[in-house]
């Protein structure tokens, strides 16, 4: 059975997006600004609680509602960076969290009284191998006491709470490297001993450093069983990585659409550029491929919201979504000439976004790593 395409909130979000055009991204990314206004307004309409049960206060609706609204956000020129984290950290409190622990965060994070955007797992000297983590957390009492550092931890100046993975046991205490780890939910709002260090990057992703110093979490802020967390926080990785996949579904749809617009109107010797085989064909070749993507897509949505072990297809979804897109915004630059440089005409922002999704959240190598050893049953090659 297909996932709903749900067509009536494609509507709402493309109306809602229409009220913020290029000039309200530009300006943002001149001044590396956070979308307060369009995060604000999602948020009212509803729009990132789609998740979350009804019963406290969210749509209670499934994976393919929130992969509709992302892909919409994206393919109208806007970036979903600024708020997709709510989306997928908020599952592992609505899957792993207690009764108390759902009851306490969960009606706040679907009204917009709290903000759960950042994630803490990341570190300088790990990168994407999370079982290496440093930054600790120290039972004393009824509390933990963490210290250590996280990297590319995105939208932690904007955000009330942080999701943030730290081992609890050390590494040479355990039988296996992914035990030890666990998941807390830190209120930032109330953080003494934190430090937020903002890391200006290629493309406006409001993405820092953050620094531990004797941090104190309640015990009561652990998320499930202590030393079990690397489970939790893999628990959601095949939702994030379905939802980066409609992103760049859209953001192929919005380049093909620019690139297709713009090679019908340039005229250059005396005949639209488009009439040219070397115009039309790169861009026919994104739009294929974006479409074929779109269907691996759709399968891993279906599979997940069936309840279904998705794994491959989740990883396969985002590495020829990310592709595609890529593709895409490579032929819509190229069709632009000079022009697809300047700002004004929005190409150069998105081509920027775009090129983040060969490499986070996790890179095409690891990507096709997985499946040689879960799927063909070549040897682990790490």
């Amino acid at each position: 059975m297909r996932a709903p395409a749900h067509p009536e909130i494609r509507e709402s979000v493309r109306a809602l997006c229409a009220k913020y055009p290029g000039e309200y991204w530009r300006k943002l990314d001149r001044d590396r600004a956070y979308p307060k206004e369009f995060v604000d307004e999602l948020t009212s309409a509803g729009m990132l609680a789609v998740l979350i049960p009804e019963e406290y206060g969210g749509s209670g609706l499934g994976l393919s509602a929130a992969a509709a609204i992302l892909e919409e956000i994206h393919a109208s020129g806007a970036n979903g960076g600024a708020c997709h984290a709510q989306m997928y950290t908020m599952g592992t409190i609505l899957r792993h969290g207690s009764a108390e622990q759902k009851q306490r965060f969960l009606p706040g994070i679907a009204s917009g009284e709290l903000r759960l955007q950042a994630f803490g797992v990341t570190e300088p000297s790990a990168g994407t191998d999370t079982t290496a983590i440093r930054t600790t957390a120290e039972r004393r009492g009824d509390r933990y006491v963490v210290n250590g550092q996280k990297v590319w931890t995105s939208r932690a100046e904007h955000s009330d709470l942080m999701l943030l993975l730290a081992r609890t046991t050390p590494k040479d205490k355990v039988a296996k490297k992914t035990e030890g780890l666990s998941v807390f939910v830190v209120d930032m709002r109330k953080a003494k001993g934190l430090t937020i260090k903002p890391l200006r990057a290629m493309m406006n992703h409001a993405t820092t450093e953050v620094f531990f110093d004797d941090l104190e979490v309640p015990a009561e802020n652990r998320i499930g069983e202590e030393g079990r967390g690397f489970r939790y926080i893999l628990d959601g990785m095949n939702a994030e990585r379905i939802l980066i996949s409609a992103e760049c579904i859209g953001d192929m749809r919005w380049f093909v659409e620019k690139a297709s617009a713009y090679a019908r109107t340039r005229v250059v010797f005396g005949r639209p550029i488009g009439q040219n085989q070397g115009i039309q064909f790169p861009i026919a070749r994104a739009y294929a491929d974006g479409q074929a993507a779109a269907l691996m897509v759709r399968e891993a949505l279906d599979l997940y919201e069936a309840g279904e072990p998705c794994g491959p297809q989740a990883n396969m979804a985002k590495m020829l979504a990310a592709d595609a897109s890529w593709k895409a915004a490579e032929a819509c630059l190229q069709t632009h000439g000079g022009f697809g440089f300047a700002e004004e005409y929005d190409v150069e922002r998105k081509f920027r976004e775009a090129r983040l999704y060969q490499v986070a959240p996790i890179s095409t190598n690891l990507i096709l790593a997985y499946l040689a050893e879960h799927v063909l049953d070549l040897p682990r090659s790490y």
